[in-house]
């Protein structure tokens, strides 16, 4: 029996009226699903990443659908000055933030023991402390406008040992705990922080990061037999964002069918 993916649900704006900022949306991974099945939920979209001429272009297709090119600001968010820059500007752009989408992430493979501090450093730098960044930034605003949700791509690494992935699922569990923490210390002022967990989405680029070999045995892990398309942990992430999860906070979602 062959996989199937089913197709892509057509929107239905439930992110009507809302504003969304999205970070890592370039490229073909979950970043750009969430920019597209935002737009394609009714909502007012603000796309930024670090490489530009990606920006562009998903800038580009995002137009295709909204019949407006988006705003779209080039953001390294390993640097505080250009995090701080890229949320005045988003607020310059759409008038306030109603949520902010967290997807800057980056990995690499090497075991602990040939791991230099350079490659641990530099995927905690821009997966858990730019996610915090970007975290802290954001609710300074939301909490003094008292309504917004923040969403962050966590993985279920965070959870579960993969050998050569030790900076990548520290990270990521750290991305875990800091929703929790930001969750408890926002829920007064009527902010949501959730996160989602995916065990494997796949795309173009996935397989030229991942040793030979890698991509075949985790897909054999999962239920359905394949990897899950960007745009079904994209859709999570809008439920997360929408008002239809108005009760959860502090939460992380595992988007995935990933057996022992």
């Amino acid at each position: 029996m062959g996989v199937t993916i089913p197709p892509c649900p057509q929107g239905r704006n439930i992110l009507e009226g809302k504003t969304v900022l999205v970070t890592a949306a370039a490229g073909t991974g979950i970043g750009f699903a969430t920019a597209k099945r935002c737009v394609e939920e009714g909502a007012t979209v603000m796309i930024s990443d670090i490489h530009e001429r990606r920006l562009g272009k998903a800038a580009d297709a995002l137009a295709e659908i909204a019949g407006r090119r988006p705003p779209a600001r080039i953001c390294n968010v390993a640097r505080e000055d250009e995090v701080q820059a890229l949320i005045e500007s988003a607020i310059s752009e759409m008038g306030h933030i109603d949520v902010l989408m967290n997807n800057a992430g980056l990995g690499g493979f090497a075991h602990i023991i040939d791991m230099t501090d350079d490659q641990w450093n530099m995927v905690l730098d821009v997966t858990l402390n730019g996610t915090f960044r970007m975290t802290r930034a954001a609710l300074r605003h939301m909490i003094q406008r008292r309504c917004g949700a923040i969403v962050n791509n966590a993985s279920v690494l965070g959870w579960r040992a993969q050998a050569g992935q030790a900076h990548y699922a520290a990270a990521k569990a750290g991305v875990m705990a800091l929703t929790r923490c930001a969750a408890i210390e926002a829920a007064k002022a009527n902010v949501r922080v959730n996160a989602v967990s995916p065990s494997l989405a796949v795309h173009e680029f996935l397989s030229k990061v991942m040793p030979d070999g890698l991509l075949e045995e985790l897909t054999e892990r999962e239920a359905f037999g394949r990897g899950a398309e960007p745009w079904e942990v994209a859709n999570v992430m809008v439920f997360l964002a929408s008002d239809y999860s108005s009760y959860m906070t502090g939460e992380v979602v595992a988007v995935s069918s990933q057996h022992p």
